[in-house]
């Protein structure tokens, strides 16, 4: 067992409280922003367009830098990414300094470089939740995010992890491959650790809607892996766009949510990279004032789980008086 503590239910409450208040007590600060550390990842899915083979990491002080940014702005979480994040050496030490902050941290990965050394290396830097994709049993051209590939890596999370780990597969790569997300929902409670289902989506980030046979595998993931933030985000967004329709709400991106590409600067998302373009150390609240009532034509049949979640909780506050730039700028071209 690991020698590093289990960070506190008191520290993990708190930093809920304290998520909570900026979420409620305030309309312009954001709740998480997605970091990318390197653009370069070790697999290349094909189904993926958020990574390049030969990127090198972001110099740590720059990394460094951007987290002290992101806490003047008073955002409440971040999530560090990639490409994949454990091609980044000193990734636990900028946790280190979001933890130092009082964010809530957590990362992204494929798992594949997983180790015993990374774990206890994250346990002592405070991590509070790792993220895991899976998408199918064996490697194929369209994910190589595999079981076959990183189950013992799931047994060292269960046995050494301090921080809470989930594991995350899509639906909708392929349909031969629907049965697999089960499995994966099994193996990962089997090791103690949560499950959750994101939808397929195309290069701008807006559905492919589910045949019935993958419609059945996802209501047997959630009775395997129950819970209340993915039931939640299926009743108020994933369920319509499963059904190929779409939501009507108002998407936050640009304020409640950022996200960061390795060039530092700040965009809508990982989807919609180019707007707004501002690098991060010169983003102000004004600008979050902006993007919060601006709208964004991509919304309604956008299936990122991560913006949606950070935007429910202005779903009934704030109109979006603000035309979309970006479709401005394409009708002016």
């Amino acid at each position: 067992m690991s020698d590093n503590p289990p960070v506190s239910r008191f520290e993990n409450l708190r930093s809920g409280a304290r998520f909570l208040r900026r979420a409620l007590g305030s309309r312009y600060n954001p709740l998480l922003a997605q970091v990318v550390v390197t653009r370069r990842c070790n697999l290349a899915c094909g189904y993926c367009n958020e990574y390049d083979d030969f990127s090198p990491p972001v110099p740590t002080a720059d990394l460094l830098g951007r987290v002290d940014h992101l806490a003047t702005l008073k955002t409440a979480s971040i999530t560090f990414t990639g490409g994949e994040p454990l091609l980044h050496p000193d990734l636990d030490r900028v946790i280190r300094a979001a933890r130092d902050h009082g964010m809530i941290v957590t990362i992204i990965t494929n798992g594949f470089r997983l180790t015993r050394d990374w774990i206890e290396r994250f346990n002592a830097a405070g991590l509070q939740g790792m993220q895991i994709s899976i998408d199918n049993l064996k490697p194929d051209a369209v994910s190589m995010k595999s079981l076959a590939s990183v189950k013992g890596k799931l047994a060292l999370l269960s046995e050494h992890a301090r921080f809470k780990v989930n594991v995350n597969s899509v639906l909708g790569i392929t349909g031969e491959r629907t049965q697999d997300v089960v499995t994966v929902a099994e193996t990962a409670a089997k090791y103690g650790l949560q499950h959750s289902v994101g939808v397929l989506h195309d290069h701008t980030g807006t559905l492919k809607p589910l045949t019935p046979e993958q419609m059945h595998a996802y209501e047997q993931v959630t009775e395997i892996s129950p819970s209340v933030v993915h039931s939640l985000n299926y009743w108020l967004f994933q369920k319509n766009l499963m059904h190929g329709q779409a939501n009507d709400w108002k998407c936050r991106a640009g304020a409640r949510y950022l996200y960061i590409a390795e060039d530092g600067k700040v965009h809508w998302c990982s989807q919609q990279r180019g707007y707004p373009g501002i690098p991060l150390l010169e983003y102000t609240r004004d600008d979050i004032r902006r993007e919060f009532h601006t709208e964004k034509s991509c919304s309604p049949t956008c299936t990122l789980s991560c913006v949606h979640q950070m935007s429910m909780f202005d779903r009934y506050r704030g109109t979006q008086t603000i035309a979309d730039p970006t479709l401005v700028a394409s009708t002016a071209e």
